[in-house]
């Protein structure tokens, strides 16, 4: 695979930017996979409306869990970006030594909060006991997949922020092929194994993390992109983690805070119901599949941002990101047809029937597709802006966004009564959960305008890290 820099200026906009988005588009995709596998043999092994309504929170928690090593990757990737385009390798190396480091303690609290802090959140987050009990089964398993979680996404982070894209796929690849072989033999019962229920779903997503977490960390133990795992270099520095840490932890609470809104969203939604939680849970995972196109042109848009910007190349930088959410929305705006005019076909694979989760799910799929175009452009331009190393101004604006449109449209629209006090409340619209769906295509149309107008700004050029 070609290494992908700022020198390759010659090969102008197009080339760089589909040789890094090419195979993270492949990686995500098959990231993808491993829910739609999940959520197909739920739907067709576990009967009923509980088992899809806990799977809504399960998709919740396994992406708070990737998203925790956020704090660690986003610096990582700025800084080894940075590194790279300015042909500084030994600082590259230095970031990235320091970014497993903080990665490993980090993976520490990671598992000790899961474990403690998941059955409360449960209880709080799911419709009802049986929900909640299914829940509690999946988690009780996966929290031993948080050590190589931290693997995958720390490694991933630093050999992209080099430009290897290609490693994260090849990870991804085995993950895939290990969770569909190990959940849908648990979960049938094939071979007269028995049928271990959502566990089963549980162990094949623990397997298949530790397969993909050892791919990486053998990647990098033999080196790839200048990036190699060295004994004797692995030495706490305070400076430099420091300064992967100025850049991650906006970024990180960016995304975070992102979560624990979309938490207290759906949170709103599963207060409607098992039937609500559901339909909600299969829509966002339906949904994902737009997703693919924009998080590929934002993790190339990242990667050269960052690259263009420690060249001293800041008109190229705007030249890349630009043509990132050009792709982007085109991809994007497809995909959105496709659910407009498809997505009752798409729930019904899911769920094998007719049922009212289904036609739930295929009404959400034709709100969320009014709100593509502005989340492509949110996709791209926030991850540019993080990749350069602007990463306050995004958090200000997904506060905004979330907390000031999201959350209370949401309840809104949603339910017919909205407490405001215990003594307190006024009259919502009583929409259900397509109400709250309408809310968040809002939220997004609202923060895509608002990222666009810091990117058009350029203020982003002139960030120190």
């Amino acid at each position: 695979m070609q290494r992908v820099t700022v020198a390759d200026v010659s090969a102008g906009v197009w080339r760089p930017l589909a040789i890094l988005a090419a195979p993270v588009l492949a990686e995500e995709s098959l990231n993808m996979l491993v829910g739609y596998t999940d959520w197909y043999l739920a739907g067709h092994f576990l009967p009923g409306s509980e088992p899809k309504a806990a799977m809504s929170f399960i998709a919740y928690f396994l992406w708070v869990l990737t998203t925790m090593f956020a704090f660690v990757g986003i610096g990582a990737t700025a800084l080894i970006a940075r590194a790279t385009g300015a042909g500084d390798r030994k600082l590259a190396g230095g970031v990235f030594h320091q970014a497993v480091i903080a990665g490993v303690g980090l993976s520490v609290i990671v598992a000790v909060l899961t474990w403690v802090g998941a059955p409360h959140l449960i209880r709080l987050m799911t419709p009802d006991e049986d929900s909640a009990a299914l829940a509690r089964d999946f988690v009780r398993v996966i929290v031993w997949a948080v050590p190589a979680i931290m693997i995958e996404q720390v490694g991933t982070a630093c050999l992209r922020g080099a430009g290897d894209t290609v490693s994260g796929l090849v990870a991804r690849v085995a993950l895939n092929l290990v969770n569909i072989a190990v959940s849908s033999t648990l979960v049938s019962g094939a071979f007269g194994i028995p049928k271990q229920g959502i566990a089963g779903l549980a162990i094949g997503t623990t397997c298949g993390h530790w397969c993909g977490a050892l791919i990486i960390l053998a990647i990098l133990l033999r080196g790839r992109f200048g990036l190699k795992w060295s004994w004797q270099e692995a030495r706490y520095d305070r400076a430099l983690t420091r300064r992967i840490l100025r850049i991650g932890l906006p970024g990180g609470f960016d995304l975070i805070s992102v979560i624990a809104c979309h938490m207290a969203y759906a949170w709103i939604i599963f207060r409607l119901g098992t039937d609500a939680a559901a339909a909600h849970g299969l829509g966002v995972q339906i949904e994902a599949l737009s997703y693919l196109p924009g998080s590929a042109f934002a993790v190339a848009a990242a990667t050269l941002a960052g690259q263009s910007l420690g060249a001293g190349r800041a008109d190229l930088a705007v030249r890349r990101v630009t043509v990132a959410c050009l792709g982007a929305l085109t991809v994007m705006s497809c995909a959105g047809l496709f659910f407009y005019f498809g997505g009752s076909h798409l729930a019904r694979f899911f769920t094998g029937e007719g049922s009212l989760v289904t036609r739930h799910t295929a009404e959400l799929l034709k709100i969320v597709a009014c709100g593509c175009p502005a989340m492509a452009l949110l996709q791209v331009l926030s991850a540019a802006l993080r990749g350069a190393g602007d990463t306050r101004v995004p958090l200000v604006i997904t506060f905004v966004g979330l907390l000031g449109i999201r959350i209370p449209l949401a309840a809104f629209f949603a339910w017919s009564i909205v407490p405001l006090t215990p003594d307190l409340a006024i009259g919502g619209l009583g929409l259900g959960v397509a109400g709250a769906w309408l809310a968040m295509v809002l939220d997004v149309t609202l923060r895509a305008m608002l990222i666009l107008a810091r990117f058009s700004g350029g203020q982003w050029r002139h960030v120190r890290v």
